[in-house]
């Protein structure tokens, strides 16, 4: 080797080490720059060369600039990014569902229960203070209210995660964006298969952006030959090299109110997601919520309907002089089984009582209501001529669906009683409650304008409290329809649902965490900047540099002396 070719491999060494301390300089500078991965740099000894009957080294051969990245452990920090902005999505919604619930404060739903058969209670006492029956209907109102009241706030909390949904779509469509943009950039950058180096700079945004994604779907992620990657959700994909597919928003009916989901705009098939953000506020929204709901009006429909069954068998202290169903068919000719209305009515019979304010006298008259599929089935049309039969009644079947009773004489009042068909009850005549869920529920009108119409007797108009007695137990009074559970065991099952739920979910939540964290520190580990590692490196480097170039200098001073010979 020629003193030439001597020089030659020292300027080599001294630009390989000059690049290294320009790369340690780079991790020390970034050494606190989030999502910053460590740079390295990858020396090899150059090739031999014969020299007469010897090989000799060239030096050092500068290889590539990489990346320390392990890409196992960032497809699985990926995976826990998207369990924990699922998880924690719906912990929250839970942490935000109890908070309504407020079961430790005075103006929650189990509260208002026990207020108002406590009121009922009250009635046994004082069977003929109107103020009392007044008092009753007053709490009714706050159970209905409150009710109505925590529906509509879980609607809110609902909705406000279906505007979170919608708000989805630009995000996926903005990151997917910009990883196929710097797929390309990488891919120029890097040269394709010909390049050694990573385009590091860009490489760690499109490691950030890729981690921002999993925070909002589970994805799946393939480096290409070329230096970009394809991203999958579920079997879709999202990005492939320098091919984006935007997502769009549609919306299907869910529980009488449109929910939105993420389709893929090229093909409308739903993203298939499992994890992140928007499978956390899919199943907060429609699992967590929704559910709820569902629960929470079967609980209603309990309470109005069967309430109502034994409420409508009872008598106030007044009769009517005129009543109007709450409730109405969609055809008035079609046997009432069938004829929409929200609650059972089945095959049985009713009694009106047709009481004569001043004789005192009171008459008693049996009402059939037959739905057993043979002969001509009770419609309402038949049930208003039947009504309209009895002397001192007159009925009519209306065109919106209503049945309307009047007395025929202001001397003459009506009550109900023995009602086995559930007809009052599901026709909303002589009830308390009204309404068909959790949002609609509300005291009957009637007996809000007249009080001293609550129905406490079972033996005619004033004349016991016999129903006021079975309605005060109510709560505690085993339902058949619901398997011989009561009206409190059944609020006990939505509230310990929701505590059950909510503690499954933040057990789950912890677990992210934890996970997640670990994975981070290993990844921290694996690609963070260590300043005392750098230290030594360029303390190495630095050495390297400065014997290269006292190297150099050996070097010139027997290329003078060569020369001056």
């Amino acid at each position: 080797m020629s003193l030439y070719g001597s020089i030659r491999m020292a300027a080599n060494s001294l630009r390989a080490n000059q690049i290294a301390l320009q790369v340690v300089g780079q991790n020390i500078a970034n050494a606190q720059t989030p999502g910053y991965i460590r740079e390295e740099v990858l020396l090899s000894p150059a090739p031999t060369q014969r020299y007469g009957g010897l090989l000799l080294g060239l030096g050092v051969q500068l290889k590539a600039v990489v990346q320390k990245v392990d890409n196992f452990l960032e497809h699985r920090l990926r995976d826990a990014v998207s369990d924990l902005a699922s998880s924690e999505i719906q912990e929250q919604t839970y942490i935000q569902l109890e908070g309504l619930l407020n079961e430790l404060g005075e103006t929650d739903v189990s509260t208002a229960l026990n207020n108002f058969f406590a009121s009922i209670a009250e009635i046994l006492n004082q069977p003929e203070s109107i103020s009392v029956r007044n008092l009753a209907v007053l709490q009714g109102n706050t159970l209905a209210l409150q009710i109505r009241r925590l529906s509509q706030r879980v609607l809110e909390l609902r909705s406000h995660l279906n505007e979170q949904v919608e708000s989805m779509a630009d995000d996926i469509n903005r990151l997917t964006e910009k990883i196929r943009t710097l797929n390309v950039r990488i891919a120029e950058l890097e040269g394709g298969d010909t390049s050694r180096s990573d385009a590091v700079g860009l490489r760690d945004q499109r490691l950030a952006a890729l981690e921002e994604l999993a925070q909002l779907i589970n994805i799946r992620v393939e480096e290409q030959p070329s230096g970009g990657v394809a991203v999958y959700a579920g079997g879709l994909f999202l990005v492939s090299e320098g091919i984006q597919r935007s997502v769009e928003v549609r919306y299907k009916t869910d529980r009488g109110v449109p929910a939105a989901f993420i389709h893929l705009e090229e093909t409308d098939s739903p993203l298939e997601v499992t994890a992140g953000r928007l499978a956390g506020l899919i199943e907060a929204r429609d699992g967590v919520l929704g559910e709820f709901l569902d629960q929470l009006n079967e609980f209603s429909r309990t309470l109005i309907f069967e309430f109502n069954r034994v409420y409508s068998r009872g008598q106030g202290l007044n009769g009517y002089t005129q009543l109007l169903s709450a409730q109405a068919v969609r055809a008035a000719n079609v046997p009432l089984n069938l004829a929409g209305l929200p609650f059972e009515v089945r095959n049985g019979s009713f009694q009106v009582l047709i009481h004569n304010a001043r004789t005192g006298e009171t008459k008693t008259h049996q009402i059939f209501v037959d739905l057993n599929g043979i002969g001509e089935d009770t419609t309402l049309q038949r049930l208003a001529s039947a009504l309209n039969s009895l002397d001192g009644l007159s009925a009519e079947a209306r065109l919106d669906g209503k049945l309307r009773i009047r007395s025929e004489s202001a001397e003459q009042q009506f009550a109900f009683a023995n009602d086995t068909s559930n007809v009052l009850a599901a026709l909303g005549l002589n009830t308390f409650f009204a309404g068909t869920s959790a949002a609609t529920i509300h005291v009957n009108s009637v007996v809000q304008d007249a009080p001293a119409t609550f129905a406490a007797s079972a033996g005619g108009i004033g004349a016991d409290t016999q129903i006021a007695v079975e309605l005060a137990g109510f709560l505690d009074r085993p339902l058949e329809g619901k398997n011989g559970a009561s009206l409190a065991v059944l609020y006990d099952r939505l509230i310990s649902g929701v505590a059950e739920g909510s503690s499954i979910s933040r057990a789950l939540a912890d677990g992210a965490r934890v996970f997640e964290g670990t994975l981070r520190g290993q990844k921290l580990a694996a690609s963070g900047v260590n300043i005392d590692e750098e230290t030594v490196r360029l303390i190495a480097f630095q050495r390297a540099f400065q014997a290269s170039a006292r190297y150099i200098a050996a070097l010139a001073e027997l290329f003078e002396i060569l020369v001056s010979l």
